[in-house]
């Protein structure tokens, strides 16, 4: 198992989505009593020493270590080349704000896997579609983000191809005892709803 006082890592919670479907800013959502931004930072805390905030620093400084995108408007692609640009470590978590169902015990999974691989990034993949905003990365991916944005080039799953990358596919997860639930994120006010009732049922 992952021991997070072994194996250095730092999480980023990705919270500068526009969250235009959604009418409101999904960070500041709350589920169970608390914000979606204050469940993604105790999580986050179960398996790294430091952890910041990607976003508006205006709207989150309040509430954390805050990290500037250097290329702003470019989507999470950005977040996470500003992210790793800002890291001390090696391994980073990267964790979108709206992910309310990935708990503790799949994070310390997730870098598990990601500290016995000599991969860039371990990233799952579910249904066919990779999940990167739920994924680990090398401080080296930075490098491989930067060029794609100069390039104008803003989607993430591309950049695995030209990678060493570990990829944690359905089977795995369910044979690890995880359903893809965990990667489950509302974007609509309809969503909303049906996973607020669903975290009710888990409760």
């Amino acid at each position: 198992m992952y021991d997070r006082n072994v194996e250095n890592a730092t999480a980023f919670i990705l919270a500068g989505g526009k969250s235009s479907r959604m009418g409101a800013d999904k960070a500041f959502l709350e589920l169970g009593g608390r914000t979606l931004l204050a469940r993604a930072l105790q999580v986050a805390e179960t398996v790294a020493q430091r952890i910041s905030i990607v976003g508006d620093r205006t709207k989150l400084e309040a509430l954390g270590a805050v990290v500037d995108d250097i290329y702003p408007a470019c989507g999470p692609l950005g977040g996470i080349h500003a992210a790793l640009l800002s890291t001390m470590t090696e391994f980073n978590l990267i964790l979108a704000v709206d992910l309310p169902f990935a708990g503790p015990e799949f994070l310390k999974y997730l870098l598990s896997e990601a500290v016995h691989t000599n991969a860039m990034v371990t990233v799952p993949r579910v249904a066919g579609f990779f999940q990167p905003l739920c994924a680990v990365y090398r401080k080296g991916f930075a490098a491989v983000a930067e060029r794609s944005l100069q390039a104008g080039k803003n989607k993430i799953d591309p950049l695995f191809r030209d990678v060493n990358t570990r990829v944690i596919e359905e089977d795995e997860l369910t044979g690890a005892g995880f359903t893809t639930q965990i990667f489950r994120n509302p974007n609509t006010p309809v969503e909303w709803q049906e996973a607020k009732m669903e975290f009710e049922k888990k409760s």
